[in-house]
């Protein structure tokens, strides 16, 4: 760049130039008309040669600012039109003319500069201190030609390029837009169609809404979990409000899942409560299935008290060596149905009950239920099917006896199957007084089914079959009597064991029946109703018969 703003060729100032006769250095006016002679002359237009710069006199190498110093750029003005530049006095400006020699226009006089008030100008180059190699320095300015507007900052990336009217606190009018369009144009972009619309407020608060929204869930939750955590579990105060509820719970429950039930029910507030409750009782293990009669909105230690109080079980029991049509009374009653409803369901859908194979196709029976309606405590309560509570019944029934082994042990014992092994038992559940016969009962029920044994050949000749068959409980019955009744349960008549079992035995005749004693006894009487006395002879047996007679003419 030469000292008057030009490029590199001989090409001077032209009046279409833009920027031609704009202001002059520090915002001085050099007023040109549009054809005065430029120094004088009149304006003449050369072919371009390069033009040698200022400086590049040491053998075309051209030093920095901080090499040589540069008058012009001084900020202190021109230096005079006459002054000859130090170290080259061959070559001159002359006034108004052009030296051919160096290629550049002779040298216009200037008025004083104003922004040298005092007219400081250096005399020569190299005089003069270089304000633009210090540490602090800044660029030179540039002539009024060469001068360009600054270069608009460029946004940081994903920054927004302006302000948007929401945050700015205004709205968008014509001159906005206008001038969003004039900058578009100016970096290169397109403008945007009239019709599109530019993001609004609106579309801010939507962003708040949601970000806000989204806090506020992410709140509730954490604190639904803090309460969760650590928190005090939900919980009723007192001990209800009068309102009776009934609430079956089923077998091997925990303790959760008992909460569960109550809070369903309106018992208690929370299932969390409950448990608590049950851990703080001391009681709380005993707790056992079946059906409570309780209120709703106790408190969960109110509602565990009255638990394990015999006052709330209102189960449906089912006792030892019960036969079937007296549960199905009970289930009946409980279920509130008419007489008969579970009698009949019983028979018509025996076999999709439950029973395991070796319990089905046995021929002569009278319910081939029986035996299968295992004594213990079931959750019965109105509105229950009568096929769902056999079906329990069932369940719970074949998993005793697939737990006591009745199928591997069966011909240990010398019996055909496990059906013979449950008839036994419920012979000796029938026919014993005490849990401490049923070890003796089960080794007579052995010793007579024996074809050989001496005493009975073979007969089994026990009163609680006869009574079966009649569906009765009575001991005054005739020998004679017993004898002439023709039906395959009655084993004073058929020998061996019965078709099936006769009742329903409980967990110890079913022990007893597996594990019999080697005494040798085959006749048993009680003398009390509570105890029996065994014997193994006929004879010893007479004795304690006419004891009894006795005892009874008596009273």
């Amino acid at each position: 760049m030469t000292e008057y703003g030009r490029g590199p060729g001989s090409e001077p100032w032209h009046p279409q130039d833009p920027v031609y006769g704009d202001g002059g250095w520090e915002g001085q006016q050099a007023h040109l008309a549009q054809h005065a002679a430029y120094g004088g002359q009149p304006q003449q237009n050369h072919p371009q040669q390069p033009q040698p710069q200022y400086g590049d006199w040491n053998h075309g190498q051209k030093p920095g600012y901080g090499q040589q110093q540069h008058p012009y750029y001084e900020g202190q003005g021109h230096p005079p039109y006459d002054q000859q530049y130090a170290g080259h006095p061959q070559q001159q400006y002359q006034q108004g003319t052009w030296d051919a020699n160096s290629g550049t226009h002779g040298h216009v006089p200037y008025a004083a500069d104003p922004g040298d008030p005092y007219n400081q100008q250096p005399a020569a180059f190299g005089e003069q201190p270089d304000d633009y190699g210090t540490e602090h320095a800044y660029p030179p300015p540039q002539p009024p030609g060469r001068r360009r507007p600054d270069p608009e900052p460029r946004p940081e990336p994903g920054a927004e390029e302006e302000e948007h009217a929401f945050f700015a606190g205004g709205g968008t009018d014509e001159d906005e837009e206008h001038e969003l369009r004039t900058r578009r144009e100016r970096r290169g972009r397109k403008p945007e169609k009239k019709g599109k619309k530019r993001r609004t407020g609106c579309a801010c608060m939507v962003v708040v809404v949601v970000f806000g929204g989204g806090l506020g869930g992410v709140g509730y939750f954490g604190y639904k979990f803090y309460q969760n955590r650590f928190g005090a579990a939900a919980d009723y105060a007192g001990s209800g409000n009068g309102q009776q509820v009934t609430v079956a719970i089923p077998k091997g429950a925990g303790g959760w899942a008992i909460g569960q039930k109550l809070k369903e029910s309106g018992v208690v507030e929370s299932a969390a409560a409950f448990v608590s409750a049950l851990q703080a009782n001391p009681r709380g293990k005993s707790l056992q299935d079946g059906v409570y009669t309780l209120e709703k909105e106790m408190s969960a230690a109110s509602a565990v008290e009255l638990m394990l109080s015999p006052k709330s079980r209102s189960n449906l029991i089912i006792a030892e060596g019960l036969r079937n049509t007296a549960v199905y009374s009970l289930i009946d009653k409980r279920l509130e149905v008419s007489v008969g409803t579970t009698a009949k369901i019983a028979k018509k859908d025996y076999q999709h009950l439950g029973l395991p194979a070796w319990a089905l196709n046995h021929v002569g029976l009278k319910d081939p239920l029986e035996g299968f309606l295992y004594p213990s405590s079931y959750a019965v309560t109105k509105g229950q099917k009568p096929e769902a509570v056999l079906k329990n019944m069932v369940s719970q029934a074949a998993a005793k006896y697939r737990e006591m082994g009745l199928e591997p042990k069966a011909k240990a014992l010398g019996l055909e199957s496990p059906w013979q092994v449950l008839t036994v038992a419920s012979l000796v559940q029938a026919e014993g007084t005490s849990h401490d016969d049923f070890r003796k009962m089960a080794e007579v029920v052995y010793n007579r089914l024996q074809p050989d044994n001496p005493q009975t050949a073979g007969r089994l000749e026990f009163d609680s079959t006869y009574n079966y068959v009649k569906n009765q409980s009575k001991i005054d019955l005739s020998i004679a009597e017993l004898r002439r009744y023709n039906n395959p349960y009655n084993t004073y008549y058929s020998k061996g064991l019965p078709p099936g079992p006769i009742g329903n035995p409980g967990e110890e005749a079913l022990r007893g029946a597996l594990d019999p004693t080697h005494d040798g006894w085959y006749y048993f009487i009680s003398m009390d109703g509570k105890t029996s006395k065994f014997t193994k002879t006929l004879e010893d047996h007479e004795k304690l018969v006419n004891e009894w007679n006795a005892s009874r003419n008596k009273n």
